[in-house]
């Protein structure tokens, strides 16, 4: 995890600490990075990647240093960097701090869903096996309110006739009809890398979101639904497919408008933060 000390930014190595219960044990962590558990202890010998242990030596992972593991995977995977050179360009620009002004909407995601799903009598593997993942992925999900992708955020909240905005709570409130820049509300961390910025609250005819992309963020798969979608790029670059056959590479200044129900997928292969406004009309995501 990163440290700043004295205007330089360095590795700290963590004290052993009680694992809490929303960080991730190495097994989960890799299956959420994509590499092995063997690689991901490889890499702390290396100095790329430093994680808290519990008291019992256990390392833990937070969604923090998976971003961080996923910006790793890019820079070795698509820029071929060696790891003297990954740990020199982290060094030179390393992750962003998030805003801290972003107040959390809720933490109850998981929660939420897994009152759904008791309430629909259905059990972990029911549901994990309608939708395409793993019973423990499911378990970990309602537990911590993190750990899934993108796509499979929509696909649970699809499946239990729900919108991801509803079940972020972010509909709940009263809305505001004036946000002050920094002032947005997020919506919960499910996914490492991902952050939502909610820009209008409220029961609104549009959802309209401020996404901030770590460098190699993506849906993890497409997904569709009812309604249109418009994206406008502040920062950074962001790919986007359409049905698997039209793919977009946007840079800041473009914008893209599409029907909802069009499969899309997107991936921020920028090496680097990728800023963006999404708005979705009707509120169906």
């Amino acid at each position: 995890m990163w440290v700043n000390g004295s205007g330089n930014d360095r590795f700290e190595t963590a004290t052993p600490v009680t694992q809490p219960a929303s960080h991730y044990k190495i097994a989960e962590a890799a299956r959420l990075s994509g590499v092995a558990s063997s690689t991901l202890r490889l890499w702390e010998s290396q100095g790329l990647i430093a994680v808290g242990r519990t008291k019992g030596g256990q390392r833990f992972y937070t969604a923090k240093d998976i971003a961080l593991i996923k910006r790793i995977v890019w820079l070795r995977q698509i820029e071929g960097l060696n790891a003297a050179a990954i740990r020199a360009a982290l060094s030179a620009n390393p992750a962003p701090r998030t805003n801290l002004a972003s107040a959390p909407i809720s933490a109850n995601v998981g929660r939420k869903l897994r009152a759904l799903r008791h309430a629909a009598g259905r059990t972990l593997k029911d549901v994990a096996d309608v939708l395409g993942i793993t019973a423990s992925t499911l378990s970990t999900f309602e537990r911590t309110s993190q750990g899934v992708s993108f796509k499979t955020l929509y696909d649970l909240a699809h499946h239990f006739g729900t919108t991801v905005s509803e079940l972020s709570g972010e509909r709940e409130r009263d809305g505001r009809a004036l946000v002050r820049s920094g002032a947005w509300r997020t919506w919960p961390r499910t996914t490492p890398g991902i952050t939502v910025q909610v820009l209008a609250e409220g029961g609104r005819q549009m959802d309209c979101h401020r996404f901030v992309l770590a460098s190699g963020a993506s849906s993890e798969g497409a997904y569709g639904h009812e309604g249109e979608e418009f994206v406008h790029i502040i920062a950074g670059r962001l790919e986007i497919s359409l049905d698997q056959s039209d793919i977009y590479d946007l840079h800041p200044g473009d914008s893209l408008y599409f029907e909802s129900r069009r499969h899309h997928a997107w991936v921020n292969r920028h090496d680097g933060e990728t800023i963006l406004i999404w708005i979705n009309t009707p509120p169906t995501f």
